[in-house]
């Protein structure tokens, strides 16, 4: 195709935008309102895990260790226990320290405690786990070292974070893919539609003698074109939302909210991903919709 053709083509493909111009805005808002809904359920399953990964963070297990150890033996407990894969932050509680903490959460009433030896209260480990799925594991190995003689350890509750985590992975991709397949369908129908009130125009083509190839053409330049339109409208509605969303979190004084703030995805983490999404699936969208339903007019 000589460079003169291939520019003539292009030229039509934005007229055809402009004289078709409301079933061109049709297609920028099915489009638009699929890529929003898409990206809407990615961002909120995207922080739904985020959240419940701070939760699980949050939950903590305490290994007891016996009193008045020798100096070495607690070295190699020490050494042990920091060694540990699946341990995230620890911190060693002495004797003392785990008096003072008693006596702080008595108040008023921790003159109980005069007399009593500090070592009445054991040194322990206070830890995170990074994942709970091996909590079992990681309380075995601990119960497995010399001197630590009890590990308390909310199972249930990280049963139940592990298991809303999950089901929240497999909502959030059913989600998508759902609102993925029937965004296509829209879509699909409405370049249809396009396609069907310019049969006339195609035949005409055809019949003076225009190839498959020429014809096709604009209608693909302009199925890329809404496509990108469609995804750089979606992509700065879901950024100007979010943003709204966050500023709306940060003036909560709700200590949930709060909470929730904290765990929040960074919109500019996940900005090249949703961008870079939206618009091959713009460009794929309506360059697609329009070879398959521009195809069945070119047979005359």
């Amino acid at each position: 195709m000589r460079g003169n053709s291939f520019s003539y083509l292009l030229k039509q493909g934005f007229k055809n935008i402009y004289v078709n111009r409301l079933m061109s805005l049709a297609s920028i808002g099915v489009l638009t309102a699929c890529f929003l809904l898409i990206g809407g359920a990615v961002l909120f399953s995207l922080n739904i895990n985020s959240l419940m990964g701070y939760v699980e963070s949050q939950n903590r297990i305490v290994a007891f260790v016996e009193n008045n150890l020798p100096e070495e033996q607690m070295q190699q407990i020490d050494e042990t226990i920091r060694g540990m894969d699946n341990l995230g932050e620890i911190e060693f509680v002495s004797e003392e320290q785990a008096m003072e903490e008693q006596r702080e959460d008595l108040g008023d009433a921790a003159v109980l405690l005069d007399g009593l030896d500090e070592d009445t209260f054991p040194p322990s480990y206070r830890m995170t786990v990074k994942d709970l799925t091996q909590l079992d594991q990681t309380v075995a190995e601990l119960e497995s070292i010399e001197g630590v003689y009890r590990v308390n350890a909310y199972n249930d509750v990280a049963e139940t974070l592990t298991s809303i985590k999950n089901m929240v992975s497999v909502a959030g991709i059913a989600v998508v893919l759902i609102l993925a397949v029937v965004s296509i369908m829209i879509i699909a129908n409405t370049i249809k539609v396009t396609v069907f009130n310019r049969r006339k125009e195609i035949n005409i083509m055809k019949y003076v003698g225009a190839t498959d190839g020429f014809i096709r053409v604009p209608f693909l330049v302009e199925g890329t074109i809404l496509g990108v339109i469609s995804a750089l409208i979606s992509f700065g509605l879901l950024w100007w939302g979010y943003g709204f969303v966050v500023d709306w979190i940060s003036s909560n004084s709700s200590p949930w909210i709060s909470m929730a703030q904290t765990c929040l995805v960074p919109f500019v983490q996940v900005a090249p991903w949703l961008v870079g999404g939206f618009l091959l699936g713009g460009i794929l969208i309506g360059v697609l919709g329009s070879v398959i339903f521009v195809r069945r007019y070119l047979k005359v």
